[in-house]
């Protein structure tokens, strides 16, 4: 009975979590929807020549959120009477929406009462997209009666891929942003984004330079289209909404594929081909001249360079101590992940701007993602192996050299000025034959003078003198010593013991011993 009723409870804890969720994504859809509203009613009520009431203001609010999940409109009030598309999407009002889902569905997982019941991450997923989703139904309902009606097509394809696609993310970074099991998928995911972070911040800079080589032509632009203050301001923030989709061009630009500037025209590095039909626009202004291009459009074809070679670089570092094999893959895979990104953000920063000529304009989504796949590939795949070898390579140890030799202390100048008689002294005459070394005999027959190493009078009989060493009758060195700066003191004899006589070499008397005490074959005692 305890565990049923525990199980009860865990379960009616559940379903509420999961309702609580819903709830707040039907109410992130809203806040989305209200902060665009109040921008529009501010801007209709600061007109000064309003052409439509309220209703026309939440019905244009409603379409502008639409438009920002990617959504298609179609203008009805054309000159013409036929219907005009409308599909190109402002990319900053798309981070309101996109940051309140993935904020939403972060926050359902990781709540600040951690013993709450909380429902499991596919279930957040769910409730938050559903109840977002349910909310957006009935805003594409409220514009099909207004001038900017929803496209049905484009709303059942975009609008719940950007909702799941936001909420998965928040579900993520709740989850503590898991990566992939394997090395190779998580550095591949590394280095696209890497990748594709420089490529977009390259193509600002481009875009952002272009608009300041042509700043005569934007102003002239800007002040043609905006009229009172309230016109101005309202074009102003239209501008820096598209600020994000100009970063986007540009960098399309760059890749090689370029953007199109309407039915039959292109805009790439090496020139701008066709008849653009392009409308007075300030952004729009940036846009190259027509003929063959220079080195100014040249050189944006270093913005995918410097891309690739980050990508392979985060490729090559990530995966240095693995086999060769798994870099090319992993660089192979980021290649492929940053094209499909480039292919997404090209197509919602492109579209159509009206009919007729206007139906291509921006960037072509597949060819700026094939594009980006080549540039990975060409560049980035050589640029990892090249990192990962580099990382591996076994640095050579350096020898150490060997120390000087310590120079010899300087002797004092009184010290040097007495050696000079005694070294003139032991210095031979000019013209005297060299002094010849001493011969020593070690045999056993020079012992025969000394009776034997062991006879009566032999050295045995040394032992006991008390001033005998043993080492003193031999010499230090087989080569012949240096002559000595000074001459040694001579090395006093040792005294004869009374009780015993000195041993005497047979055939020769005492006297002639004592006569000639150096001429024995150990030399000088």
């Amino acid at each position: 009975m305890t565990h049923l009723t525990e199980h009860s409870l865990v379960q009616g804890g559940r379903s509420a979590a999961f309702a609580t969720a819903c709830v707040r994504g039907g109410v992130a859809a809203g806040l989305g929807v209200g902060a665009l509203a109040v921008l529009v009613i501010v801007a209709w009520i600061s007109s000064p020549f309003p052409d439509s009431g309220a209703g026309g203001a939440l019905h244009l609010a409603a379409g502008l959120w639409l438009l920002a999940h990617g959504v298609e409109l179609v203008r009805t009030d054309t000159l013409g009477g036929l219907p005009a598309p409308l599909g190109i999407v402002p990319l900053l009002t798309a981070a309101l929406p996109v940051w309140l889902v993935f904020r939403t569905a972060r926050s359902t997982l990781d709540p600040a009462d951690e013993t709450g019941p909380r429902p499991s991450p596919a279930g957040a997923l769910g409730a938050v997209s559903g109840g977002y989703l349910l909310v957006a139904a009935v805003i594409v309902v409220y514009s099909e009666s207004g001038p900017l009606p929803a496209d049905l097509v484009t709303a059942g394809l975009w609008l719940p891929g950007v909702v799941l696609g936001a909420a998965g993310a928040g579900v993520w970074t709740a989850l503590g942003r898991p990566l992939p099991g394997r090395e190779e998928a998580a550095a591949a995911l590394r280095g696209a984004a890497a990748g594709l972070v420089t490529l977009l911040a390259g193509g600002a800079v481009l875009a952002g330079t272009a608009l300041v080589w042509h700043a005569g032509a934007a102003r002239a632009s800007y002040e043609g289209i905006a009229g009172e203050w309230s016109g101005r301001v309202a074009l102003a923030l239209l501008v820096l909404a598209l600020l994000p989709n100009a970063a986007v061009w540009a960098a399309a630009y760059g890749l090689g594929p370029g953007v199109a500037l309407g039915t039959g025209a292109l805009a790439t590095p090496l020139g701008l081909v066709g008849d653009p039909a392009v409308p007075p626009f300030p952004l729009l202004a940036a846009l190259p001249p027509e003929g063959r291009g220079g080195w100014p459009q040249w050189a944006a074809a270093a913005v995918p360079l410097v891309a690739a070679v980050v990508l392979g670089r985060s490729v090559g570092r990530a995966t240095g101590t693995g086999r060769a094999r798994e870099t090319a893959l992993a660089a192979l895979g980021a290649a492929w992940a940053s094209g499909a990104a480039v292919a997404v953000l090209a197509g919602a920063a492109g579209g159509p701007l009206g009919s007729g000529r206007l139906l291509a304009f921006g960037p072509v989504w597949w060819q700026a993602g094939a594009a980006a796949v080549l540039w990975g590939v060409a560049v980035g795949l050589p640029t990892a192996l090249a990192v990962r070898a580099w990382g591996r390579r076994v640095p050579r140890p350096k020898h150490p050299k060997s120390p000087k030799p310590p120079k010899p202390p300087k002797q004092p100048k009184a010290a040097r000025t007495a050696e000079a008689p005694a070294l003139a002294a032991t210095a031979p005459a000019p013209g005297a034959a060299a002094p010849t070394p001493p011969v020593f005999d070690f045999s056993l027959n020079g012992l025969d003078g000394l009776g034997g190493l062991n006879g009566p009078s032999g050295l045995a009989d040394l032992d006991d003198d008390e001033g005998y060493v043993p080492y003193d009758y031999l010499p230090a060195s087989w080569e012949t010593a240096p002559t000595p700066s000074t001459p040694p003191a001579p090395r006093p004899a040792p005294a004869p013991r009374p009780d015993t006589e000195p041993p005497r070499p047979s055939g020769t008397t005492g006297a002639e011993r004592e006569a000639t005490p150096k001429d024995t074959p150990l030399g000088p005692v």
